[in-house]
């Protein structure tokens, strides 16, 4: 491997969890937008808890997608896009270990049926969307 490779270009290749794909402007801009409108509803308190988890962490994985999409990779599975936030926005482990966190909680949700939830749970977890979207909002502008 070339000592000029990016920590995301070494995730790439066969059995790796990104590939190199073309940049669009749409797609990012679409994820932006799609996850800014869920943050917001994550933060209504006349929503139920579990749904203001549901729409962070929706939220927090389209944000985090999208930073990832802006720098040129595609994601195989959901969890990479939290673990290449210090790589996409520069964002360090107090971000992406709640987001994971939270990933491994929803997982547990929607496979097993097991979604336990609580308020301080939510609002670290939109606290933390808050500074993915206010990183990829000041870097895809």
């Amino acid at each position: 491997m070339s000592m000029t490779s990016s920590p995301l270009e070494n995730l790439c290749g066969p059995g790796k969890p990104l590939a190199k794909k073309p940049p669009d402007a749409r797609e990012v801009a679409g994820l932006k937008r799609s996850a800014l409108a869920r943050l917001k509803d994550a933060g209504n308190p006349s929503n139920s808890l579990e749904s203001r988890f549901d729409l962070a962490c929706n939220a927090a994985h389209a944000l985090c997608l999208a930073a990832l999409r802006w720098h040129r990779y595609r994601a195989g599975n959901r969890y990479i896009v939290f673990h290449v936030l210090p790589h996409t926005l520069r964002l360090g482990p107090e971000v992406w270990r709640v987001l994971a966190k939270c990933h491994a909680t929803r997982n547990l949700g929607e496979y097993e049926g097991d979604l336990n939830v609580d308020e301080r749970l939510v609002a670290d977890l939109i606290e933390a969307c808050g500074k993915v979207a206010a990183r990829l909002c000041a870097v895809t502008q």
